[in-house]
């Protein structure tokens, strides 16, 4: 059997009694039998409930009102359909794609997601561990409870930090420049926040930052020896709601890295940032945890790539579950797609090596979807994977 054809069928699992293990991690002792029980992320996400508090939970799973642009998000990768092909030279699967100048093992990405210790107790630094044996990129959000220093320090991948523009636009540039001298490689501007959204969910459950638990990239910004607590507090004290075009061209004076815009759903401002300048947009409702009845993101992706997918780096996220998902937003002109509540899911199942899972089930499932469509490669992959 060729060597490229045994390892993929290691990876899948057809091999070595069909366990899943993480690309570049081996299996750990004594790991949890849940974990390791585990072959989708729905499964990880069950694992998770049971071992999250009931308010993490909620705060994780969550999205705006009634959660209508969450269940979209979901319905809409459903409806599409796949159209397989037959009798093609499928035998080595490639993966490999290149963003923004960096070589990456495959399209999918950590999504930036706030407080990661609301999981598992070493948060965003098991996080990063986890990323780099799944060999994917991370994004670490402004939000995270561990520091932007010390994930750059825990990571062996490649990290995007996360930008909020703070009112007060000095801390803004010192993060900035935190994250540049630590190795971040770009930077991520979310847009669609001037507001927090309607956190039923979250309300219901009161929803707090347990004992532990902080933004720890933003202590600076804490008065009177307290802490800041939830998201909302965060938008409403710190974050302004005038955040402009003007802003971006300001941060974008302030950098040397690649800037993407996290938010876009419209192609007119899509187009925008291209005559800004910016290096790509990422098509993102917020995981449906802002605007409730807001399109799917997989919905607003192709009219974005229509407008400008030959110009920008369009990447998607919101919704992504499945292999196939991941394949669907490829079709439809995403360079690469990035997942967020699934991080938590790995996490809570087990650590580092849970979301090292989480990735390889994902990269697992898109390479077979690639085979059953007739794809060897990325480059392969455009409208025509879909049923016309």
């Amino acid at each position: 059997m060729p060597n490229d054809r045994r390892r993929f069928l290691l990876r899948t699992g057809a091999l070595a009694g069909g366990a899943l293990l993480p690309a570049g991690c081996a299996a750990r002792r004594g790991a949890p039998a849940e974990l390791a029980r585990a072959v989708s992320l729905d499964d990880l996400a069950a694992v998770a409930e049971r071992r999250m508090s009931h308010m993490a939970w909620e705060y994780v799973e969550g999205g705006a009102a009634d959660g209508i642009t969450l269940r979209w998000n979901r319905e809409a990768y459903e409806r599409l359909r796949l159209d397989p092909r037959m009798l093609r030279d499928v035998g080595t699967i490639d993966t490999r794609t290149r963003l923004l100048d960096q070589d990456l093992a495959h399209p999918i990405l950590l999504a930036p997601t706030a407080l990661h210790k609301l999981a598992h107790p070493e948060g965003e630094l098991a996080t990063a561990r986890g990323a780099g044996a799944g060999q994917a990129l991370m994004t670490l959000s402004t939000l995270s409870s561990q520091t932007l220093e010390d994930v750059a320090r825990a990571a062996t991948g490649p990290l995007w930090f996360q930008l909020y523009v703070q009112k007060d636009l000095g801390y803004t540039a010192e993060l900035v420049q935190r994250a540049e001298a630590a190795g971040y490689r770009a930077l991520v501007l979310t847009v669609d926040t001037p507001t927090d959204g309607a956190r039923y969910r979250q309300q219901r459950v009161g929803f707090h930052l347990p004992e532990g638990v902080e933004m720890a990239n933003l202590r600076g910004l804490a008065t009177a020896g307290k802490k800041l607590d939830t998201e909302h507090g965060t938008f409403q004290n710190i974050l302004p709601q005038r955040l402009t075009w003007k802003e971006v061209e300001w941060l974008r004076s302030r950098t040397r890295l690649p800037l993407l815009l996290k938010g876009i759903l419209h192609p007119d401002d899509a187009r925008l940032a291209r005559a800004q300048g910016v290096s790509g947009v990422i098509v993102s409702n917020h995981g449906a945890r802002n605007l409730d009845t807001a399109p799917a993101t997989i919905e607003a992706l192709p009219r974005i790539a229509d407008a400008v997918g030959g110009e920008l780096t369009l990447l998607v996220d919101g919704g992504v579950r499945r292999g196939t998902d991941v394949l669907k937003a490829l079709a439809l002109g995403a360079r690469a797609v990035l997942v967020g509540r699934p991080i938590f899911h790995g996490l809570a199942a087990g650590g580092a090596e849970g979301v090292a899972r989480m990735l390889t089930i994902l990269r697992t499932e898109l390479e077979m979807a690639m085979a059953l469509c007739g794809r060897a490669r990325i480059a392969e992959v455009g409208r025509s994977v879909l049923w016309p």
